[in-house]
């Protein structure tokens, strides 16, 4: 019988009988040493005994450093402060010697390691890594010699994890498993235990049972909530009978902890997945700084395509929020002028009295206050584009300069007469409807149509389907980098608020709802309540009868819009009579009024 002989500093002579497959020495192995850091293994394969090093303990073999080492009579290992002498016989341990001497409880073994185990998961998390530590710690614990983690995919199980007794990944790992006793497994889904594989009456015909030469095997299905995860696999080639009951249980409260981290790691590259696709969709959806994947939206992306490259006077409709000066300076960055400069001004925001030296400059001495000459936004964007929002506010007096300046090509300051030539294109927003403006005698006709010569309508973002959706997961993954926040995304309930929700303050009021919700989020998933949204402030789902209703009204304005108001051609365009758009139109102007009409016919169905 081989033993080990330990000469300690300040500690008799003692001897340590090897008996078993697999000796392990350290602070908790089978012979302890205390303060060695990491873990020394000796392995008996049947003929030869090996050392190896694990978990970067110091091995010194006969005065070298070694991470594994063939053991010969005689050759004396180094551990710490520890001197062991290996002295091998040619006879192996019987049975009765080894049942004599014992070994430590696999069971008080297995629950140290899992302590261990939590231990390191706490200061290293992330499943692959748990997953390897755990299988490497299960493979000591029933003194294996490999062990393979399987999950299923798509039905087929596939190895995940495969390691050896020496924790090196098993790269042949397909080959080193019967996939007869997986497949067993599976079907029944309870664990199998084989003391020797090819005297087994079950197993012995079995060729790749014959082929690998299978000696000690334990295979144990990974079950949660009665689905199959997968399975782990053990074995030992070398020896048989090295399996017992014990093996047995200790393998199933490893089990345990394989099945959750195999279940985590799945649900995160499910994540993954998702986050990957959410990013294709959004590259897709993306049109420089704009993101929309809506018709209406793709429709104006097309429009930007084919006046960006000219200098035509482009007018961007739609309610505030919507993403105006988004668009703006899209035109801007796909036209020759990019590099240029984008200039940007809102007409309402400034005062009558001080919107013309905004717009044009001023000299010295101009008005009190003007202490220096000063140049205007006409001239910043000489070369570039001048974005002009919110232009239905501008007072009526203004209109006519601007519209001076924009057919000359030339401004003068205020309290100068000299005119300065400028190279600028022109991109004007606003959220009014220009049409009554100019019906109601506030803002000019000859300068709605110099400034209105393509037209692009912004739609809100309640039309706008699951953009709401995709722009939402978009802001909220900028807030994330932004605000360094622990928030990993939406509930479900979110984003089902969120679509349902009318967003009156569109994009503007989204991004904004959603900064705050992280900040004060106190969960990982942002809920309806952290977005502000309640029930009764989401859009209802209607009947059927209604919900047509609606949508019919909605495609009659389009399809009139995209016709130019011109009824006739609308009614023929949708297939019936003039007098349904008529009565449409009617029915609109009395909801202005406050008033109520019948609905319409659902078209198709006599509107006539």
């Amino acid at each position: 019988m081989a033993t080990l002989v330990l000469h300690a500093s300040g500690a008799p002579v003692s001897t340590f009988p090897l008996v078993k497959p697999l000796t392990t020495i350290g602070n908790d192995g089978d012979l302890r040493v205390e303060g060695l850091r990491g873990v020394v293994a000796i392995q008996f394969d049947g003929s030869a005994f090996t050392a190896t090093a694990l978990e970067g303990a110091p091995l010194f073999v006969n005065g070298k450093k070694r991470s594994q080492h063939a053991l010969g009579d005689g050759d004396t290992l180094q551990l710490g402060e520890t001197q062991i002498v290996f002295q091998a016989e040619d006879r192996i341990p019987t049975p009765a010697e080894v049942s004599r001497l014992g070994r430590r409880d696999p069971a008080s073994l297995a629950t140290a390691k899992l302590a261990d185990f939590a231990r390191e998961l706490a200061k290293e998390p992330g499943t692959d890594h748990a997953l390897t530590r755990l299988l490497d710690s299960l493979i000591e614990v029933v003194r294996a010699d490999k062990g393979f983690v399987l999950v299923m995919t798509d039905g087929v199980p596939q190895v995940l994890k495969a390691r050896n007794f020496q924790r090196e990944n098993v790269a042949d790992a397909v080959e080193r498993l019967s996939d007869t006793i997986v497949k067993r497994v599976l079907e029944t889904r309870q664990p199998l235990r084989i003391e020797d594989a090819l005297h087994d009456a079950e197993f012995n015909a079995s060729e790749s049972v014959v082929n690998l030469k299978l000696s000690s095997v334990l295979c144990l299905p990974l079950l949660l909530r009665g689905e199959l995860l997968g399975a782990i696999y053990l074995g030992n080639d070398k020896l048989a009978n090295l399996f017992t009951d014990k093996e047995l249980e200790v393998a199933q409260s490893f089990c345990s902890t394989a099945t959750l981290l195999v279940e985590l790691g799945r649900q995160l590259d499910e994540l993954r997945a998702d986050k990957k696709a959410l990013i294709d969709r959004l590259e897709e959806a993306a049109y420089g700084d704009i993101i929309g994947s809506c018709d209406p939206m793709r429709d104006i992306f097309r429009k930007i395509d084919k006046v960006a490259a000219t200098d035509i006077s482009v007018m961007v409709t739609g309610e505030t929020g919507t993403g105006k000066e988004l668009i703006a300076r899209e035109i801007h960055r796909r036209s020759p002028r990019k590099a240029g400069a984008f200039v940007a001004i809102n007409c309402g925001a400034i005062p009558e009295n001080l919107l013309e030296s905004e717009l044009f400059g001023h000299a010295k001495g101009a008005f009190t206050g003007a202490i220096a000459t000063r140049i205007g936004r006409f001239q910043a964007a000489n070369g570039g584009t001048l974005f002009l929002d919110e232009i239905g506010e501008m007072p009526p007096p203004l209109q006519v300069k601007l519209l001076r300046a924009l057919q000359d090509r030339t401004v003068v300051k205020v309290g100068e007469n000299k005119p300065e030539a400028v190279d600028i294109r022109i991109v004007a927003a606003t959220n009014k409807d220009l049409e009554e403006e100019m019906k109601a005698g506030r803002f000019r006709e000859d300068l709605f149509y110099r400034i209105n010569v393509v037209h692009l309508h912004l739609p809100p973002l309640r039309e706008r389907g699951e953009d709401a959706v995709m722009l939402a997961k978009w802001f909220l993954g900028r807030a994330i980098r932004e605000l360094s926040s622990k928030v990993k995304g939406f509930s479900p309930q979110a984003l089902v608020a969120i679509k349902r929700f009318r967003w009156p303050g569109n994009i503007r009021q989204l991004e904004n709802r959603i900064k705050k919700a992280v900040v004060l989020a106190e969960k990982p998933l942002i809920s309806p309540d952290d977005l502000e949204l309640r029930p009764e402030q989401l859009e209802p789902i209607l009947p059927i009868a209604e919900a047509r209703d609606e949508w019919q009204k909605r495609y009659i304005n389009e399809v009139l819009e995209r016709n130019g108001g011109n009824r006739t051609k609308t009614a023929k365009d949708l297939g019936v009579d003039p007098r349904t758009i008529f009565r449409h139109l009617e029915r609109m102007e009395a909801e202005k009024r406050g008033e109520t009409l019948p609905p319409d016919e659902p078209l198709g169905e006599g509107g006539a």
